[in-house]
């Protein structure tokens, strides 16, 4: 990983994120499964302003009308 296939900084950088990719999935490929579901995220300011207020929130911002 320290001598770099490519020349030139776009070839250069694409290997970089390949290789981070290759490490991270490694990592994270000898972790122990975990049983338990991850527990939902807390509310943000702007969800809890608007259920303070009575302001119906959809499920996606994305999409309109949803």
């Amino acid at each position: 990983m320290r001598h770099c296939r490519y020349q030139g900084q776009p070839k250069t950088h694409l290997q970089h994120i390949l290789t981070a990719i290759a490490v991270n999935i490694e990592r994270l490929s000898s972790l122990p499964p975990t049983e338990e579901t991850p527990s939902p995220r807390p509310p943000t300011a702007f969800q809890t302003f608007l259920d303070q207020h009575g302001i119906p929130r959809s499920k996606s911002w994305r999409i309109p009308g949803s």
